[in-house]
């Protein structure tokens, strides 16, 4: 029998003595047995996945909720959309539009209660990210119709502004029509009509009253006329203004200095208009009947037209008061400036008289002017005429406020101290007891001796004016 040898036996021995004291080792370091240190290893692994598995429960009831508000707004939305669409159908009135609204309205209100339900009872959506997608793209698409229904509203609205305002224009071009065809009957000699009949023994103001009325229409037009000639010919409007009136007015609105151009013609063309030659030296009248003859005057004139009545009496005392007039308040370079030459003053000056739309405007000014001196002279007690001087306090016995209206409405411009005389636009007159105010234009407090003059001054003349 073979005999074991030592050698053999002792490595075996001494591997296993090694093992022994290493697990001695390890329970006396960490005071647990090896078996109880996996047990809990294992534990720490089951932990982590149940936390890593709530966390992923967490977010997919969150983008589960995500996806349902998501949903819910889209429903919304389109509610919305489709409200503004059922309001638009309304007008003009589209029955399929609006079942169609209607319908989609109530779809949307079912699908809002089943979010609901389904949010109560956590029965979500198995792929909310997909949903969530949905919802934002049905959302847009609903913001997107809402936008479009109110451009088509606006659209609307600026069509039928735009209707509105070419009806407008159309009713404006229908009234200047209207004002141009009364504005020229009233510049007509049948405009007097009022008057036919009249008797020399039935005279009142209220009928001097109705001629001044019509002098004052026809004086206006002719300084329309006059300051269009101004500007086209490029005159210094301001600097013309100045030369007129001779002192700085503060006028308040730029528009307001044709008042001072409308002041100057009626200046001229009522100088002398106290006496009864009334700017003819040269013209004797007899001592008896002079009420006859000026009455018998204003009714041989006023039912013709001034162009008229001069071509068939060229030597008239009208025909001559015309010629004065116009050679007075038409200065040669005025003239000159408007129409490149003098040739209505020359025709003037041969005895003719000039066929142009600025003499006929004049001559049936003048017409109006010579018509009111005539029934001036035809009362018993002869009509005066009166003028306010520079600075003088306002007066609503003696003055009308030409710019009275501006003055109480342009709060902007108002002064402290009380308004007072820049200058006579129109002179006044009085008939016996009878006083016709003036009108003037006011302006602010301005340090001048105030008077009222008994006939009209005379003012500077067109040649100062500065081009």
């Amino acid at each position: 029998m073979e005999s074991v040898k030592p050698s053999a036996v002792t490595p075996s021995k001494s591997k296993l003595a090694r093992t022994f004291a290493k697990v001695l080792h390890v329970r006396a370091v960490t005071g647990i047995a090896p078996v109880d240190g996996l047990k809990k290893g294992d534990a720490d692994l089951n932990n982590e996945a149940n936390i890593i598995k709530e966390e992923e429960e967490e977010l997919q009831k969150r983008k589960a909720t995500e996806a349902s508000l998501a949903k819910a707004f889209a429903s919304i939305s389109t509610v919305k959309a489709s409200y503004a669409q059922l309001q638009h159908a309304q007008s003009p009135y589209d029955p399929d539009v609006i079942q169609a609204a209607d319908q989609l309205i109530v779809s949307e209100f079912k699908t809002l209660s089943e979010i609901k339900q389904c949010f109560f009872k956590k029965q979500f959506d198995p792929s909310p990210d997909r949903a969530i997608l949905q919802a934002k793209l049905k959302e847009l698409e609903s913001v997107n119709k809402t936008f479009e229904i109110t451009g088509q509203k606006l659209e609307s609205q600026v069509r039928l502004k735009e209707s509105e305002i070419t009806f407008l224009r159309e009713k404006l071009e229908e009234a200047n029509k209207q004002n141009r065809s009364i504005e020229k009957r009233l510049n007509q000699s049948g405009s007097l009509s009022v008057l036919d009949n009249l008797h020399i023994s039935g005279l009142s103001p209220s009928h001097f009253v109705t001629v001044l009325r019509h002098t004052v229409r026809s004086i206006r037009n002719f300084v329309k006329l006059l300051v269009n000639e101004m500007r086209s010919a490029g005159w210094d409007i301001d600097a013309s203004v100045n030369a007129i009136i001779e002192q700085n007015v503060d006028y308040w609105k730029e528009d307001h200095k044709c008042f001072a151009i409308e002041s100057f013609v009626c200046r001229e063309m009522f100088d002398s208009f106290n006496i009864p030659n009334f700017s003819l030296p040269n013209e004797s009248l007899p001592d008896k009947n002079k009420r006859q003859l000026f009455f018998g005057r204003f009714n041989e004139l006023k039912p013709v037209k001034a162009m008229e009545f001069l071509s068939a009496k060229p030597r008239s005392p009208f025909a001559k008061f015309c010629r004065i007039k116009f050679l007075r308040l038409v200065h040669p370079k005025m003239e000159a400036s408007f129409f490149d030459n003098v040739n209505q003053r020359n025709l003037l000056n041969g005895g003719e008289f000039p066929n142009t739309n600025f003499f006929t405007s004049f001559a049936e000014m003048a017409k109006r002017v010579w018509l009111l001196h005539c029934l001036a002279f035809s009362f018993e007690s002869q009509a005066s005429i009166f003028q306010v001087g520079k600075g003088c306090r306002f007066s609503d016995v003696y003055m009308e406020s030409v710019n009275e209206n501006e003055n109480e409405n342009d709060e902007e411009m108002a002064v402290e101290s009380e308004p007072q005389v820049a200058f006579t636009v129109l002179p006044g007159f009085r008939i016996g007891k009878t006083l016709i105010q003036c009108q003037v234009y006011l302006s602010q407090a301005m340090d001048m001796a105030c008077a009222v003059h008994g006939s009209v001054l005379v003012g500077t003349h067109p040649s100062a004016m500065v081009q």
